[in-house]
């Protein structure tokens, strides 16, 4: 009894034996066959955009966040668009709010105090375009819109010394040439500024209201 037991036993488990090994061969016959789509390999995606395993996704999860730009280019952009809309009140909150960030940025005060000329805050604008100079000497443009200043508030004598800075900084600026001959001709010193009237004109041949003033000054 023990023996035919033992026997049957043995079939059966011959039997799983044989199953086993079937299913193992099925198996890795069509792990390695080429109908599986191997990983990055044999799968053809059936639209153009079409991804593996939620790739898109994770795309939408991990994409790269719009770059910020820093506050004072921010503020600086602001005041720029204030001031192309003639909105120079909007573009004083701007700029002095990225002042308050970065007093010493020589771009914004000079935008700052070409803002507060046109809202006629000049004694203001002087202090910001002295501290431009103070910051750095050789800054042309600062030297010659203190002078355009200091002769709308009266003080000519120093306002003449700063166009002449501006001037001999920058020798080749139409524009110098032509503030100095309007200080000049303010003053009454038509003779002087006529001859950098036409400094500006031959400087710049576009300067339309340079070439007036020298017919004007001409046929006196």
């Amino acid at each position: 009894m023990s023996t035919k037991y033992g026997e049957t036993m043995s079939t059966f488990q011959f039997l799983l034996f044989l199953i086993s090994a079937v299913v193992f061969y099925l198996f890795f016959k069509q792990l390695f066959s080429s109908s599986y789509p191997k990983r990055g390999v044999d799968f053809e995606a059936k639209n153009d955009n079409e991804q593996i395993g939620g790739v898109t996704e994770m795309k939408k999860t991990f994409s790269t966040p719009a770059i910020q730009l820093p506050r004072v280019q921010q503020l600086n952009m602001m005041a720029d668009e204030s001031i192309e809309k003639e909105d120079y009140v909007e573009a004083d909150k701007a700029l002095s709010s990225a002042l308050i960030l970065e007093p010493d940025n020589q771009e914004i005060l000079l935008k700052h105090g070409f803002v507060l000329m046109n809202l006629n805050r000049l004694e203001e604008a002087k202090e910001i375009y002295l501290k431009v100079i103070e910051l750095n000497p050789s800054e042309d443009i600062a030297h010659v819109l203190l002078a355009n200043i200091l002769h709308r508030l009266g003080d000519d004598e120093k306002a003449i010394h700063h166009h002449m800075i501006a001037i001999d900084l920058n020798k080749k600026s139409a524009p110098h040439n032509f503030n100095f001959a309007n200080t000049l001709y303010d003053m009454g010193r038509k003779d002087e500024a006529l001859e950098y009237y036409k400094r500006a004109f031959q400087l710049d041949n576009s300067l339309e209201n340079a070439q007036k003033m020298i017919k004007k000054l001409s046929f006196k």
